[in-house]
């Protein structure tokens, strides 16, 4: 039996995971899906959009629009502080 005629020759020359294991540091061995650079344990073909769209979304305080409103919202409680602190001496 020659080796074109293994039906699994193609699908073990296909490309390579690129995610690595955070406990080891190395590669992963599995295949790529087709268009991705990751296998399909690693997030490829993971069609959940953003927002409620994603079933993980609960009640929307961990959103990009929120985190962003937070880091406003906090600068300007510092910038407070620090006027009242100006202020205050």
């Amino acid at each position: 039996m020659k080796c074109d005629d293994n039906p699994m020759s193609k699908e073990h020359a296909a490309p390579r995971c690129t995610a690595t294991s955070k406990r080891t540091g190395e590669r992963c061995k599995g295949p790529a899906v087709k268009g991705w650079t990751v296998c399909r344990f690693h997030g490829a073909r993971g069609d959940h959009g953003p927002g409620k769209a994603n079933p993980a979304y609960r009640h929307g305080m961990r959103t990009r629009e929120w985190q962003e409103m937070r880091k406003v919202i906090n600068d300007l409680v510092r910038i407070e502080k620090e006027i009242e602190d100006l202020i205050s001496d």
